[in-house]
């Protein structure tokens, strides 16, 4: 069988509980994406290395997350996406494990490199699976309704993080994620053996799946529509991520508050995506897609604004919700347009779509992790701010067009 975009399937046939999971699941991850950031500085204290060496525990991670889409997109699409992201939950449950049992900066690097390995299954076949079973019309709020798994999960990894970093145990809220793992995937395993034929689509390949699966991407590389949504999601990963990865060292040093205070603050993004997700619905009829990606745009950049060039560090509360709800707006409307770049291969586009995501991390964390100790946090930010400004004005307006060239 074939991944079509069909609006007619019958997705009142699959369980209910089908699209939690996955989102519990995305939660997990989220907590693995961020539960790192306001470590770092007790990671500086316990490792004897500098906060931009530190910050390589975010990079590394990013890296592995985002080449590993490449893999499985392809795999998801040809064994089944809901049956791949539970086997991905499980083996995410050894990975986190084996980052609380490290014992140098070196271990730590190379098993936060497995996680993000194990965590890249995750979200994108799971918004693949969405695409699959949910029409095009109905799609940007049911996503956003999965997503508030991520968003939780993103918002409880901070303060996780920074709770553990407080109390000098940095290892504490791996073992959180290894349990949460692994009570996702039995039940994503379990689950899947009872979803209907439709919600377990495959695509057989013949010949090499390594040279089937280049091939795939090259076909989605040549449409100009799909460059356009990969380079913008790159460029708005490392804008945003390059000096998000650093608002609790920021607060933390520049104006003295603890980490967990700081860990409470950044909650406030996952906050703000929360209140987006809720009322998608209601943003999407009355903004449309090229509001959302221009509103949004403008939103996360005065949120950096706010944060970084703020005398007050209590200015970052609304800064930090006002960051969430922007980059949903923008990074919503970029997933909606991923999910249809390329229907047929739909797989391997969400997962190439998250993977230019998530390099884009690594790129933008990895730059301000070297500038940092010369300009400092708040020179970071500012042009953090810039460069997402630009994204959100860029891609909305090559919507509009592209809008008016299929009403023509």
């Amino acid at each position: 069988m074939t991944s079509q975009d069909t609006p007619a399937l019958p997705t009142i046939a699959i369980p209910t509980i089908a699209l939690p999971l996955l989102s519990l699941a995305a939660f997990g991850s989220g907590i693995s994406l961020r539960v790192m950031d306001p470590l770092l500085p007790l990671l500086t204290r316990d490792f004897s290395v500098s906060l931009g060496d530190a910050s390589l525990v975010v990079t590394v991670f990013s890296i592995a997350y985002g080449l590993s889409q490449l893999l499985f997109g392809p795999l998801g699409d040809r064994h089944g996406k809901y049956f791949v992201i539970a086997c991905a939950a499980i083996a995410c449950a050894i990975t986190a494990a084996s980052c609380a049992l490290a014992n140098s900066l070196p271990t730590l690097l190379i098993a936060r490199f497995f996680a993000g390995c194990t965590a890249a299954a995750l979200i994108p076949l799971s918004m693949a699976w969405i695409g699959d079973v949910i029409p095009y019309e109905r799609r940007q709020p049911v996503l956003a309704r999965f997503l508030i798994g991520q968003i939780l999960g993103l918002a409880t990894g901070v303060f996780v993080g920074g709770l553990a970093a407080d109390a000098q145990q940095w290892r504490l809220p791996f073992i959180l994620v290894a349990a949460i793992f692994l009570i996702v995937g039995i039940g994503l395993l379990i689950l899947n053996r009872k979803l209907p034929a439709h919600a377990k689509l495959t695509r057989a390949v013949e010949g090499s799946a390594i040279l089937h699966m280049l091939a795939e991407f090259r076909e989605i590389a040549a449409l100009p529509w799909a460059r356009l949504v990969l380079g913008t999601v790159f460029l708005e990963g490392a804008f945003l991520y390059g000096p998000f990865a650093f608002i609790a060292s920021h607060l933390h040093h520049v104006h003295g508050i603890s980490l967990t205070t700081a860990g409470a603050v950044i909650m406030l993004f996952g906050a703000g995506g929360f209140v987006f997700a809720l009322g998608s619905s209601k943003l999407v009829r009355y903004l449309g897609e090229t509001g959302l990606s221009l509103w949004g745009g403008f939103i996360l950049a005065g949120a950096l604004l706010t944060v970084g060039a703020s005398a007050f560090w209590w200015w970052a509360i609304p800064g930090c919700f006002a960051a969430g709800l922007g980059f949903y707006m923008l990074h919503n409307t970029l997933q909606i347009n991923a999910t249809q770049m390329a229907p047929e291969r739909r797989g391997a586009a969400v997962a190439a779509f998250a993977s230019c995501f998530f390099l884009g991390q690594s790129v933008g964390v990895g730059l301000a992790g070297r500038l940092i100790d010369q300009f400092g946090t708040r020179q970071i930010m500012l042009i953090g701010a810039c460069g997402v400004a630009v994204v959100g004005i860029n891609f909305s307006r090559c919507l509009r067009r592209k809008q008016q060239q299929l009403t023509a």
